[in-house]
């Protein structure tokens, strides 16, 4: 328990450098090997990259299998973890409440719990539900002997409503239900990200996407974390697609270039 206390306190530490946190999102034991290997501090899960090894969609996997993946990235490497567990696996502050005991209990130094409901017809909890959700979740992520980092995620821009006052406006409820890092995946124009930090006094998250500011002019921006969701895990889907394509019509094997980094890479991380 004195190590998991000191990788929370290190996560949180990790969220005040001069630079922003670099945040990879490992989908399974090996990838998280290999990020340690190549010089990260921290780690945090993929809900869409995991629940892909398991031949699923974004929020298929069971609160138990999450759980359980969090757990073994956790015993995979000595840096800090921090999980993503989606809703909270639950439309309700309690059920949310009880995820994050079991988030404690799987060794983690931190989470994140999102705003969005799972449902197409209605995406997003009522703001008022999501800050009581938040608290919840906050008030576990305290109460322990382990403080929690929790991440408080504001899902607009996924799930088509590009609203940046009410995304704002919901980060600056989750901060004042207790909040230790504000995320609102999907910005990708600058004086957005730029707005967003500003509103709020948290340490705030953006998503690494294509099109996106490059990390430079996040950090100039005041971006304290900037992670990659599940991009890495379908980027070595895309390069599984792209080999297999190749040796099926045109039967050759350009693809042992690539193989032989990831080999290579392999045997020093995996050692």
């Amino acid at each position: 328990m004195a190590t998991q206390i000191q990788q929370a306190e290190r996560f949180l530490a990790l969220h005040h450098q001069p630079q922003p946190l670099l945040l990879p999102n490992p989908w399974d034991i090996g990838s998280a090997k290999l990020l340690a290997w190549l010089g990260f501090s921290a780690l945090a899960t993929t809900s869409s990259g995991f629940a892909a090894t398991v031949g699923q969609l974004d929020g298929k996997v069971t609160r138990d299998e999450a759980i359980t993946h969090a757990a073994a990235v956790v015993r995979a490497t000595d840096l800090p973890v921090s999980a993503d567990l989606e809703n909270g696996f639950s439309h309700t502050a309690a059920g949310v409440a009880e995820t994050m005991e079991l988030a404690a209990i799987a060794g983690l130094a931190g989470c994140s719990v999102e705003d969005f409901t799972g449902r197409d017809d209605d995406p997003i909890y009522d703001k008022s539900l999501a800050a009581e959700r938040i608290a919840a979740a906050a008030e576990v992520a305290a109460s322990g002997p382990i403080r929690l980092v929790l991440t408080a995620r504001a899902e607009n821009y996924l799930h088509g409503r590009p609203d940046l006052a009410d995304t704002i406006a919901r980060l600056q409820a989750y901060q004042e239900a207790g909040a230790d890092v504000l995320y609102a995946p999907g910005l990708r124009d600058l004086a957005d990200i730029r707005q967003v930090v500003s509103s709020v006094d948290l340490p705030v998250n953006v998503l690494a996407l294509p099109g996106g500011p490059p990390i430079s002019e996040l950090a100039a921006a005041g971006v304290r974390r900037v992670s990659v969701g599940g991009s890495f895990a379908f980027a070595a889907l895309g390069a599984v697609v792209q080999a297999a394509t190749e040796l099926r019509e045109q039967g050759t094997y350009g693809y042992g270039s690539l193989a032989a980094v990831g080999r290579a890479a392999s045997l020093e991380a995996f050692k």
